[in-house]
């Protein structure tokens, strides 16, 4: 008879406990869903690990660098959203979050050989507030000058995000026979605030292999269907974005723009692509 009784009672809590749940005007956090649907892909996804790469199968192999310029429209999918969104946010909201929580190492150069602290990082995400002189009153309606210091300002990188910088290797893989691309490092260029004409400047680097765990479970807006929406994982996979070269592995270690200017910059970096894909294709006959 106790057991009968206690399972009858505790039917019926939770039965009332349903009916209160229910009711209009109690709601609990994740009652409601901003959508149709639970989506659950991008959430679940893994990153596709890279294949084993012996040396004694790489018979070619150029190192080169680019930068991803995020002015481009076809690159507006890693600025936005500049403001917290709860379905996505942009790619220096998510490296920013893995950084600080300590998941992903940030460093000062891109060998890697700078490992930055965490309270380091903060900092450089922090700019003091401004003083100004503001006028201010007395009880008597008098006026006098006091100092102001101004909050300080922690999302301006948000705002002032403009670039990645990119280090791969390409290689000729013969066990494969195929030509393969690998990322090494990128690299998080910012405007200074308040100082436009020191141009954009890397903040800090990430070796690219970390990140890929955490690029895979984050959405990037897709222009043309909601539903199909793919991964930061993907946009790198797939090579979905427009860069320009900015250097190509050389004897004496320079970038382009020490010896090339404006439109000569350019055609030599699309000279640099286009050697690629010239041996390549020459690799084969027909």
């Amino acid at each position: 008879m106790r057991v009968k009784f206690s399972i009858a009672l505790f039917s019926l809590i939770i039965f009332f406990g349903n009916i209160i749940k229910a009711q209009p005007g109690v709601f609990q956090p994740g009652d409601y869903k901003d959508g149709v649907y639970e989506k659950e892909n991008a959430v679940n996804r893994r990153y596709i690990p890279y294949t084993h790469l012996r040396e004694g199968d790489v018979t070619w192999e150029k190192r080169v660098w680019r930068t991803i310029d995020i002015r481009e429209k076809i690159n507006q999918q890693f600025y936005f959203p500049v403001e917290p969104n709860v379905s996505r946010v942009s790619f220096v909201q998510l490296l920013l979050k893995y950084v600080l929580n300590g998941s992903i190492m940030a460093f000062d150069d891109e060998e890697f050989m700078i490992p930055y602290e965490k309270a380091e990082i903060r900092a450089k995400l922090i700019i003091p507030g401004d003083t100004q002189v503001v006028e201010d009153f007395r009880p008597d309606g008098s006026s006098f000058d006091t100092t102001k210091v101004t909050a300080a300002d922690s999302n301006w990188v948000n705002y002032n995000f403009c670039g990645i910088d990119i280090k791969e290797d390409w290689f000729f893989d013969k066990q494969k026979s195929s030509l393969e691309v690998r990322i090494i490092s990128l690299g998080i260029a910012v405007k200074r605030k308040g100082k436009e004409e020191l141009g954009c400047n890397p903040l800090f680097y990430v070796y690219f292999p970390s990140c890929r765990p955490y690029f895979a479970k984050h959405e990037v807006f897709n222009v043309k269907n909601d539903s199909e929406r793919r991964t930061f994982e993907d946009i790198f996979w797939k090579r979905q974005f427009s860069s320009a070269v900015t250097k190509e592995s050389n004897v004496f270690d320079r970038k382009i723009e020490t010896y090339a200017k404006g439109l000569d910059a350019l055609l030599e970096s699309d000279r640099i692509k286009g050697d690629i894909f010239k041996w390549e294709h020459d690799l084969w006959h027909f």
